[in-house]
């Protein structure tokens, strides 16, 4: 079944004049079980040299929503709606061949494992190499030096011999900072970090991000992180989209949702933090339950069946009704979707119930 695209009118235009705009972003797959719906209307704006953290747990429809600013559920079952704009140009409804010349260029993405990601039959350099020279056209040498100046940009010691290593032969650590290499080789001006900490200790965490920032600035990039973790993204980002069930329930600046959440599925993440400057001695108090079936959500809040708070919203409204993104008070930025009122949000938060992340 070829993609299914929402129509395109000839003289449709962005609503906004962002670097990239996403606007009402569906990704659907069709299977003998029902429609799983993966992307549910997901919307967002990033600005060039700005950092945008996507959160949730698995299944939340994150690398979904990575994939489809790529263009790679083109020539799939998958459905998609919706429109991505990328510097004035629409995506969605963008011919492979177009698409083709963007991935790399001027979009680019940092895969979660990079042994995976990497072909093991080819060295490191010749990967990086191929890359670049798909977009630019340069000899064999010259792809070559670029590749041996990425590692070297990247931190990879002795970069002129460790250009004609094998994957197998870096640690795990070398192994992504090579993927960032051959993402950024041609100076894309959106790159999308999938789970780039994932698998790696603390110690080379904290070396990937402070190498991620740093390259940021120098190639002014925007960038798209995508995690599980709200500690890398307080971080790393500017702003955090917090998905549950394929859907955004809360959105703004990484002040705004670390230091004042708005969801309780927020505040579960924030508690299930450890914090080093927090007593030893008490337990993470982990979210109840497992995320919803992507094809047969639960009706109105698709959180509610593990919300702890659910009894203060009366007649049942948490499983009857969705509730709609709404501005949180004293910041239009700010959005959230909860039946909860904003005193009983006070009375909970003040409490102690939710954690804000220091």
């Amino acid at each position: 079944m070829p993609v299914q695209t929402s129509p395109q009118p000839a003289d449709v235009t962005p609503a906004s004049n962002a670097f990239l705009d996403v606007r009402d972003l569906r990704v659907h797959f069709p299977t003998e079980d029902g429609l799983v719906k993966s992307v549910d209307g997901v919307s967002f704006t990033l600005e060039k040299g700005q950092t945008l953290g996507i959160v949730g747990e698995s299944g939340s429809g994150k690398s979904v929503t990575s994939l489809a600013l790529l263009g790679l559920h083109k020539g799939t079952r998958a459905q998609v709606s919706g429109e991505i704009w990328l510097e004035g140009r629409e995506l969605v409804a963008l011919p492979e061949h177009d698409m083709r010349e963007l991935r790399g260029r001027t979009v680019s993405m940092i895969f979660q494992d990079p042994l995976s990601a990497l072909h093991p039959f080819f060295t490191v350099g010749a990967q990086i190499a191929e890359a670049y020279r798909v977009h630019h056209k340069v000899s064999k040498q010259e792809a070559r030096e670029r590749s041996v100046e990425m590692l070297k940009r990247v931190g990879i010691p002795q970069p002129q011999l460790r250009v004609r290593d094998y994957p197998h032969q870096f640690s795990g650590g070398m192994r992504q900072r090579a993927m960032i290499a051959m993402s950024l080789v041609c100076d894309p001006a959106l790159l999308i970090a999938d789970e780039p900490t994932t698998a790696l200790d603390v110690t080379v965490q904290a070396q990937i991000l402070d190498l991620m920032r740093d390259l940021q600035e120098e190639f002014g990039s925007a960038v798209v992180i995508i995690t599980h973790d709200l500690g890398v993204v307080a971080d790393i980002a500017d702003d955090i989209l917090v998905m549950y069930g394929g859907r955004r329930i809360e959105y703004g600046s990484k002040q705004d949702v670390l230091k004042q959440p708005q969801h309780p599925y927020t505040w579960g993440l924030l508690q299930s933090m450890p914090h080093m400057s927090g007593d030893v001695g008490v337990r993470l108090n982990p979210i109840p339950g497992t995320p919803p079936s992507l094809i047969n959500l639960p009706g109105g809040c698709a959180f509610h069946p593990r919300c702890a708070y659910k009894g203060w919203v009366p007649q049942g409204r948490c499983r009857g009704e969705r509730p709609e993104l709404r501005a949180v008070s004293g910041s239009a930025a700010h959005i959230a979707a909860c039946h909860l009122t904003d005193e009983a949000k006070h009375e909970i938060r003040g409490g102690g119930t939710a954690r804000a992340a220091k």
